[in-house]
């Protein structure tokens, strides 16, 4: 008869998982309307006000949040300090300015080069250097970002520090956002058209598909890697191959802004990836929240409209610009919008009261009980404990027996010997 084997079963839970919370008040449908409203409201702005100022610092900190959100992979989930993040935004910007001016091709058709730039980008960088931590690992990202800068200002296919002129707009097969679109009698310009296109592509997907990640498997392995490295790779986890997957993932978005930033400028130079840009970026991850995605949206919002705010103040708008940060970040210090801030009008799960816990005996405990009394009962036993305690106490001190003047008869027999 063949054997059979019992599966071993894990034992039933003692508390029981609350049920997940339902209705407009729980926190992830309550923020989901919130961004879908914000959305809305943003598609609708340029209907009340399309002044070409207005949509382009608009079209610019929408840039900045695709850049930020890419960040925030690397330092908000994976916990990777990065100082040279503005470096990738220098290889999709010159990946595709070079392509469409040199080339003539379009920009559609240099995001797949652009993608695979941006990947070898991050595989020479993060491969050899991601095993440092911390401030080691700031330093030599902060040394990249350098060396892409005065790269791209030394060689002459860049440009040299003229940078590149003339980045022309999207366009889709034969299409181009610079033809403009007239709908229902309203004409929407290339301007609004690609204001537009970053509010879709760049925030619609990109920022929900940030989210999405750091919700999943490979977003999970990011905050294990982060909270600690070592626990992480003792359960399983290759710290290695993970932090490089974040690496390579916030490259592709870097990279992705600076195309958009690119074609929105129509001209780069090695000044606009400046160190003072990656600070900037950090900033808005930092000061929005680090892997929160309302924060992070929020702080590069503050980052990039802020200064714009303050124009009228003219030489004085960046020493107000920097006296806001350092309130918000005495008032905030984990971020304007934590990644665990729920709003307290919302919903929470109530967890139940743990059942207490009855004595349970140890195995063996009841053996070595009933021997240790047999042990006692045994007839000589408490003879051999008090030789014992003799053998091992401790005798009296020489000082106490100058103290009492009395000490063994043989030792003063034998001093007074000695003194005659």
């Amino acid at each position: 008869m063949a054997k059979t084997t019992q599966r071993l079963q894990a034992p039933k839970p003692v508390i029981e998982r609350p049920p997940a919370i339902t209705g407009l008040l729980a926190p992830d449908r309550f923020m989901k309307l919130v961004g879908l409203i914000l959305f809305i409201g943003a598609a609708v702005l340029p209907f009340i006000t399309a002044t070409p100022y207005v949509i382009s610092i608009l079209t610019s900190a929408m840039i900045y949040i695709v850049l930020a959100m890419g960040l925030n992979v690397v330092v908000g989930y994976a916990g990777l300090l990065d100082l040279g993040y503005i470096a990738f935004m220098a290889v999709g910007a010159y990946t595709s300015g070079i392509l469409t001016t040199q080339f003539g091709l379009s920009m559609l058709e240099t995001l797949p080069f652009v993608i695979l730039a941006c990947i070898l980008a991050g595989v020479i960088i993060g491969g050899p250097t991601l095993r440092l931590r911390s401030d080691y690992l700031a330093i030599v990202t902060l040394g990249f970002g350098e060396i892409v800068r005065i790269t791209a200002n030394n060689l002459q296919v860049t440009g040299g520090p003229s940078g590149i002129h003339g980045i022309p707009t999207w366009s889709f097969f034969g299409w181009s956002f610079a033809d403009g679109l007239d709908i229902a009698g309203i004409h929407f310009n290339s301007k609004i058209l690609f204001y537009y296109f970053v509010l879709i592509v760049g925030i619609g997907l990109a920022v929900v598909a940030v989210s999405r990640l750091g919700k999943g498997k490979l977003g999970r392995a990011w905050k294990s890697v982060r909270d600690d490295e070592d626990v992480s790779e003792a359960m399983g986890i290759n710290g290695y191959a993970t932090k490089l997957m974040a690496y390579i993932i916030g490259a592709v978005w870097g990279g992705f802004a600076g195309t958009l930033m690119a074609s929105h400028l129509s001209a780069i130079s090695p000044n606009s990836f400046e160190f003072l840009y990656s600070a900037l970026v950090l900033m808005a991850v930092v000061l929005g929240g680090m892997g929160s995605t309302p924060g992070v949206i929020i702080g590069a919002l503050f980052v990039s409209l802020a200064p714009e705010f303050l124009r009228d103040f003219s030489e004085w708008r960046f020493l107000l610009f920097g006296v806001l940060l350092v309130v918000a970040m005495i008032f905030r210090p984990r971020g304007i919008w934590p990644a665990t801030a729920v709003l307290p009008f919302l919903k929470k799960r109530e967890i139940p009261q743990v059942p207490p816990t009855e004595t349970v005996g140890v195995l063996g405990e009841e053996e070595a009980g009933e021997a240790e009394l047999a042990d006692a009962d045994r007839p000589g036993k408490i003879d051999d404990v008090s030789a014992r305690n003799a053998e091992t106490a401790p005798s009296e001190s020489m000082d106490s027996i100058a103290i009492d003047g009395q000490g063994p008869p043989q030792e003063n027999e034998t001093k007074g010997e000695g003194r005659l």
